[in-house]
């Protein structure tokens, strides 16, 4: 703490007699603390397919987050259900049997000064009940960050969460860790990074705030492009983002590269499908490649010999390089996926699934409602 104040003049002002001290580290590992006890809390939401819980105290919720307080003490959002009561959860199921010795207790006393009469049941008033609810909407990983943000007002930003604790701060109105996350976005974009950070826009596509990292990840993408299709973890991506990126006209990235990024991908979906043949796969890539800016050599040497290009494509490649005017150009000119303006979007069905996912990114978004439309993932 730094040195007192002088006074001013000759006389001491009230001031003088005060001193402000913080311990806020302090207060921040007792609120981490406190909602790392089921006990101490009063809420248990149950995250994503796998139905993680996670504790916290409604009143803080309520007090950070005007969507909490609207969601715990107002009217329930539709979107999220109380967990049937069959499924009576643990924490519900501690607090009932740690209470039991203290009502044995208070029976035996009673008995023994020779009351008679019945306990009454303690009937607790609706706000203080523990609540069970369901969140879908986020990761576990993701909703215990933003849990923690909201009880000690302290997060570690990652970016294998950064999009999901991104939007839920959005989501839930957190003003100030929503602008932090887009903050760190711009300074976490790395070659080693960026195939976590677009896996991770595919579950939370259908979010505004997850257009404005879209687009800035792309463009990173498209300025590095020969390192991230060299990378292990390209294989992560879905299908459609890998497609998005190779049909990129700004990706700097030669053509040999990202034939064998996509050759890459192909295997390492083969290995996990094994009934899926290989030349089906990288077939969903060949029309994003062109051959004809391949060397001869390397066509005959090292593409050709795999089987897995049409012989078609390699005879007009060739026949173009030979004599550019024997080949119609059109035909290496396949979509390619240009911005107008500060907007990018692409539109596919090429899971494995057939669903339809779009993959839009914009340089404003002020306008935009809580969730754009979008298809299934």
């Amino acid at each position: 703490m730094g040195p007192m104040p002088e006074a001013s003049g000759s006389g001491m002002t009230d001031e003088d007699d005060y001193s402000t001290f913080e311990n806020k580290t302090g207060l921040a590992e007792d609120m981490k603390f406190l909602a790392s006890m089921p006990e101490l809390c009063d809420v248990t939401f149950l995250v994503g397919d796998t139905r993680e819980p996670v504790c916290a105290v409604k009143a803080v919720l309520a007090a950070r987050s005007r969507v909490f307080h609207k969601m715990l003490y107002q009217t329930p959002s539709p979107q999220r259900k109380k967990e049937p009561p069959a499924r009576e959860n643990k924490i519900r199921l501690f607090l009932k049997r740690s209470s039991e010795p203290l009502l044995n207790l208070q029976n035996a006393a009673q008995q023994r000064s020779g009351f008679t009469q019945q306990l009454a049941p303690i009937q607790e008033p609706q706000s203080h009940q523990h609540h069970t609810l369901i969140i879908e909407e986020f990761e576990p990983d993701v909703f215990r960050q933003l849990i923690e943000y909201i009880h000690t007002g302290c997060v570690t930003l990652q970016p294998r969460t950064l999009l999901g604790v991104m939007n839920a701060a959005d989501y839930y109105g957190l003003d100030e860790l929503r602008r932090a996350c887009a903050g760190f976005v711009q300074c976490c974009i790395t070659v080693d990074t960026v195939c976590a950070l677009l896996a991770s826009a595919e579950r939370y596509i259908q979010y505004k705030c997850t257009k404005s990292l879209v687009q800035k990840v792309l463009e990173f993408v498209d300025e590095h492009g020969n390192e991230v299709l060299n990378l292990g973890s390209f294989t992560l991506l879905p299908q459609h983002v890998v497609r998005l990126i190779l049909a990129r006209e700004e990706l700097r990235a030669d053509e040999f590269t990202k034939f064998q990024a996509a050759l890459m991908w192909s295997k390492k979906y083969c290995d996990n499908n094994q009934n899926t043949p290989l030349k089906d796969v990288i077939g969903n890539f060949i029309e994003y490649i062109q051959f004809h800016k391949i060397p001869a050599t390397v066509l005959m040497q090292e593409v050709n010999p795999l089987g897995l290009v049409p012989p078609e494509i390699i005879m007009n490649a060739l026949a173009y390089q030979a004599d550019p005017t024997s080949v119609d150009p059109r035909k290496f000119s396949p979509h390619r996926v240009r911005r107008q303006g500060r907007s990018m979007s692409v539109q596919s069905s090429l899971d494995p699934y057939g669903s339809i996912t779009t993959l839009s990114s914009s340089g404003s978004d002020a306008g935009s409602d809580q969730k754009q439309n979008s298809g299934s993932n």
